[in-house]
C-alpha cells in the first residue's frame, strides 16, 4: 500500500495529480473523525476571534495564525472551521500521517527526508462550506528547490455538489505563478493571481477513504457546498528536507524542525 507503479508516476508526472481509491480503511476514518467531533465539542468558540480566508488573506495576520503551524487551531472560514498541526499531537491522525503506507508513497515519488510541514482537517458544512479559491500548495509552504506535495484524503465522499477537489490538468508544467510572503507587516501575495478559464478545470470525484495526491505547482480550487450533505477532508503537506531550503520568509517558522517521515 502506497508504492506506487510505473503507470501511477506516469500519470502523476503528466496531469500533477494522482487519485488512490481506498488508500484509508474505515477504521482509519472513523477515528479521525470522531476524534474531530471531540475537539470541537471542548473548542471555546469565545477563546478566538481568528478567520481565515482564502478570498483575502492579507487579514490573517494575528499571533493565532502564526502559531498554528505547531499547534492544533481553529478558524472560522467564511462559515467553517478549519484545523492545524493535527498530525504531530494528536494521536488518530498522527498514525495515518505517519503510516506506512504514507511513506512508501513519499518514497515512491522520490523524497529522501520528508516532513509534514502542515496539516488541515477541512469540514466543508452543508450549504456553509466555504470557497477555495485556485491555488498552488508551493505558493505557502515555498522550499529551494521546490518540493511540496498535497495529500488529501476523503473523509467522506466528495462529488460536485458537496464542494469536491477541481483541477487543470497538466498545470503544474507551468511553473509557480506567485508566493505568499510572510514579513513584519503580516502576510501578503508577492503578486495578483492570474484569470483562470473556470472551462479548464475538471472535477475529482471521489469515495471517501480516497487519496489525491497534488504537485506543488497544481492549479487547484474548490467550490462552495450546496448539497446538504457535509464533505470533510483532512489534508496534509510534505516537503523533502535534503538538498532544498525551507524559505525563510515563508509564513509557517516553525520553533522546532518537525520530524521527518524517513530517512533515506
Amino acid at each position: 500500500m502506497g508504492i506506487l507503479s510505473p503507470e501511477q508516476l506516469q500519470f502523476f508526472n503528466s496531469q500533477g495529480y494522482l487519485v488512490i481509491e481506498s488508500f484509508a480503511c474505515s477504521d482509519e476514518i472513523e477515528s479521525m473523525m470522531k476524534r474531530m467531533e471531540q475537539l470541537v465539542d471542548d473548542f471555546d468558540p469565545s477563546s478566538t476571534a481568528s478567520i481565515f480566508s482564502t478570498k483575502n488573506q492579507q487579514q490573517s495576520t494575528d499571533n493565532y495564525f502564526f502559531d498554528s503551524a505547531e499547534r492544533i487551531s481553529f478558524f472560522f472560514e467564511e462559515k467553517a472551521f478549519g484545523n492545524d498541526a493535527l498530525h504531530e499531537i494528536e494521536p488518530a491522525f498522527k498514525k495515518f500521517s505517519s503510516s506506512e503506507k504514507v511513506s512508501s508513497l513519499m518514497r515512491s515519488l522520490g523524497y529522501k527526508r520528508p516532513a509534514v510541514m502542515q496539516s488541515m482537517y477541512i469540514f466543508k458544512q452543508p450549504g456553509i462550506g466555504g470557497e477555495v479559491v485556485p491555488h498552488q500548495d508551493n505558493s505557502f509552504l515555498y522550499t529551494e528547490p521546490q518540493t511540496c506535495t498535497g495529500l488529501w484524503l476523503a473523509l467522506e465522499d466528495a462529488n460536485i455538489l458537496n464542494g469536491c477537489l477541481w483541477t487543470i490538468p497538466g498545470s503544474h508544467k507551468n511553473g509557480l505563478v506567485r508566493r505568499f510572503l510572510r514579513d513584519e507587516d503580516g502576510v501578503k501575495f508577492d503578486r495578483p493571481s492570474p484569470s483562470y478559464d473556470q472551462k479548464d478545470f475538471v472535477p475529482i470525484e471521489v469515495k471517501a477513504g480516497s487519496l489525491v495526491v497534488i504537485h506543488g505547482d497544481l492549479i487547484h480550487q474548490s467550490f462552495e457546498n450546496q448539497s446538504p450533505k457535509s464533505r470533510h477532508a483532512y489534508s496534509l503537506h510534505v516537503v523533502d528536507m535534503v538538498g532544498c531550503k525551507w524559505a525563510p520568509e515563508n509564513w509557517i517558522r516553525r520553533k522546532v524542525e518537525p520530524e521527518p517521515l524517513f530517512v533515506s
